[in-house]
């Protein structure tokens, strides 16, 4: 049996404690240090980014238009998510040092024999995902800014596709959230507060190896209400809370399924 990984819709192409990462990324955005970069989505609904340090991401209020600022000189993962979808980008900032693929592509073509990559002009890779060794080495090749999830056309065997759910139910477990794979692709079920929620998509993007297309079934738990302040009679008078303005994020991508 194989499953074969597939793309989905122009949504998803416009949409790191270490850089970890899968996949690979949607898109490489580079940013420059101290400055903002405008980008226009066709739908968000929040984003958020690995590690605020290096770059901010922020939706701007009443549009789909995000706000990109360079903070210093690095990488950084941005999760966007809209629709029930999401995506992934790199931002980079500056010119951090490049990664050298070669070493890891000779790593990944002796335990996936019939993986084929061009670093040209017309960028792609194929292969077959036919165990876990192979699932391994192609990881560590699509965390670098080597190929977007877009060149990619991969064909699962059975047992690696087993190997990557079960990764995947053993994150997911701890925020009490199931995965399981449904014609297409990839459904996540559960209830979790919405700082799981959160954490469950980074799992996912970490641990798969090509798209995955998700249906996203998770009952978000709305935050708990702050609690009352004793009565302190007319010794004092609480000043009303300042309205704070909530501005949200989201994604976009391409995957391929399973068949």
């Amino acid at each position: 049996m194989h499953a074969r990984m597939y793309s989905v819709g122009a949504l998803l192409a416009f949409l790191v404690p270490a850089l970890a990462g899968a996949w690979p990324v949607d898109l490489v955005v580079k940013l420059e240090s101290g400055k903002e970069r405008f980008q226009k989505l066709a739908a968000v609904d929040w984003v958020e980014v690995e590690d605020p340090s290096v770059a901010t991401a922020e939706v701007l209020s009443g549009s789909n238009e995000l706000l990109l600022t360079g903070q210093k000189e690095g990488r950084t993962l941005l999760l966007l998510y809209a629709e029930g979808r999401f995506a992934v980008w790199r931002l980079t900032v500056g010119n951090p040092p490049t990664e050298d693929v070669a070493p890891r592509l000779a790593a990944a073509r002796k335990v996936c024999p019939d993986l084929q990559a061009n670093q040209g002009l017309e960028r792609s890779l194929t292969a077959t995902v036919k165990d876990a060794p192979c699932r391994a080495a192609l990881l560590e090749v699509l965390r670098t800014d080597a190929f977007l999830a877009r060149e990619l056309e991969l064909t699962f065997e059975l047992p690696a596709l087993q190997e990557q759910l079960a990764s995947m139910g053993a994150a997911l477990q701890p925020l009490g959230l199931e995965a399981r794979y449904s014609g297409a692709g990839l459904v996540m079920t559960g209830t979790a507060s919405r700082e799981d929620w959160r954490k469950a998509l980074w799992e996912l993007f970490r641990r798969a190896v090509g798209r995955v297309p998700l249906e996203d079934r998770v009952e978000v738990k709305a935050p708990e209400p702050p609690a009352a302040a004793p009565d302190a009679g007319t010794a004092a008078v609480a000043e009303p809370p300042v309205p704070v303005e909530i501005l949200k994020p989201a994604p976009s991508k391409r995957t391929r399924k399973p068949r």
